[in-house]
């Protein structure tokens, strides 16, 4: 099971290092890599981290934190139908770089917005460390 760390910080005083002292500390979460993403708007600063067990797509362009165009995602659980739902996107123009659901859940909202909630079937993971 993947680990995902994360924050907001409105003083912007975190940094890159904070983020990975964070996910590093999950890495019995995740053995097969690790990632970080921070975002800096002027008003605050959004780190996202993710400790990674790779069960679907086995390559580093599964790789999370993920991004697509200006959204961004860390995730943890699993979309039955994401090979259907990649066709779609595919067929309306999408192009992807992994076979992962991760990176399907980002085209879906970039195409639908929260519309594309409706359209999978999911076990997402919430649970205790």
């Amino acid at each position: 099971m993947c680990g995902i760390t994360g924050y907001i910080d409105f003083n912007k005083q975190s940094s890159n290092e904070v983020l990975e002292a964070m996910t590093n500390s999950l890495d019995h979460r995740g053995p097969d890599g690790s990632g970080v993403d921070l975002h800096s708007e002027s008003e605050f600063q959004v780190g996202f981290g993710h400790r990674r067990l790779s069960i679907i797509d086995l390559t580093e362009n599964g790789k999370q934190p993920m991004r697509f165009n200006q959204f961004s995602i860390t995730f943890n659980g699993e979309i039955y139908n994401y090979k259907e739902i990649t066709k779609e996107l595919e067929q309306l123009g999408h192009i992807f770089n992994s076979s992962s659901d991760t990176e399907m859940i980002l085209h879906a909202y970039a195409q639908w917005g929260s519309k594309c909630l409706e359209k999978v079937y999911w076990n997402v993971c919430f649970c205790n460390l």
